[in-house]
């Protein structure tokens, strides 16, 4: 009775110089082209993504340790969906089937429900729209409304993989203007914050990634927008991701053969939900938004 693709539906953005693809599973970006050079690590809409690639993370981002957690005097445990490490990771609607509630050429908004479910009783309509600029860009905005009763915790995270045409991470040069960065337990659960130089994870002015293996939150970002940018200084192709989210994880893709970075804005850190840190009280009838934008530059 059913056709359909391992990333449901796809839909493809122009404006432009540039053109994304957006997966319906999981909101996804499957890919993000300017002036015909890869930006995003790209997937077909007939795969399943290795690695979380462009995924929308709700109704928290990154981890939570043993699937456990407390709200106003409450325990809770979640689905432990990565058991090597105890954890339970990026939420519910990576994998769920969003619809196409708006589109036309340059832009289209999904949608979807979190429904309420024991161990996490409350319902969200949430929501991604990803929008193109021939100038500016890729612009995401990912919105949550506490549709039901009480007041639910809430942290989302969007996980998209920058890239440059394939090339190695090695030979990428990173800026990242954070200051702080998180050392983490065997669970990738931050235990400890440093400066970014005394760990020797200072890209505050760009830097070959080279060897560096990333997989770290990091915090102390500019207020208002900051920028990540990602640059082959080979071909002078430069990728950048913009957002005033105050969190952020980096990670140097070494799963899929460090083919790109993963530069994931976050609402709060991993393991929010038991340190309490950002963590949204989304209280019934409000909204929370977080913004991104992707942009491709040549010099």
């Amino acid at each position: 009775m059913f056709n359909r693709c391992a990333s449901g539906r796809e839909i493809t953005l122009e404006a432009g110089d540039y053109e994304a693809r957006i997966v319906t599973v999981g909101a996804g970006l499957a890919g993000l082209r300017y002036r015909g050079h890869d930006l995003a690590v790209p997937h077909g809409v007939n795969e399943c993504p290795p690695g979380y690639l462009g995924k929308v993370l709700m109704p928290w981002p990154n981890r939570v340790a043993g699937g456990s957690y407390s709200w106003e005097g409450v325990s809770y445990d979640l689905p432990v969906d990565e058991p090597a490490l105890g954890t339970s990771l990026h939420g519910f609607v990576a994998f769920q089937e969003w619809e196409i509630a708006e589109a036309d050429a340059s832009s289209v908004l999904l949608r979807t429900l979190i429904a309420a479910r024991y161990s996490y009783p409350w319902t969200l309509a949430v929501s991604a729209r990803y929008s193109l600029d021939p100038d500016a860009g890729l612009s995401v905005e990912l919105s949550a409304t506490n549709i039901g009763e009480g007041t639910a915790p809430y942290g989302v995270g969007f996980h998209p993989y920058l890239a440059i045409d394939g090339a190695k991470a090695d030979v990428l040069e990173l800026s990242n203007p954070a200051t702080i960065v998180y050392e983490a337990d065997a669970s990738m659960i931050p235990v400890a914050a440093h400066d970014v130089a005394s760990f020797g994870l200072d890209f505050r002015s760009p830097t070959l990634i080279n060897k560096a293996a990333l997989d770290h939150a990091f915090a102390g970002l500019p207020q208002g927008s900051w920028t990540v940018t990602l640059r082959n200084p080979a071909s002078g192709v430069a990728v950048s991701l913009s957002s005033d989210a105050r969190w952020l994880q980096v990670y140097s893709a070494d799963y899929i053969g460090r083919v790109g970075v993963a530069v994931e804005p976050m609402s709060c850190p991993p393991n929010a939900f038991n340190s309490g840190t950002d963590v949204v009280a989304l209280a019934s009838g409000q909204t929370h938004t977080l913004s991104a934008r992707i942009a491709g530059s040549e010099s």
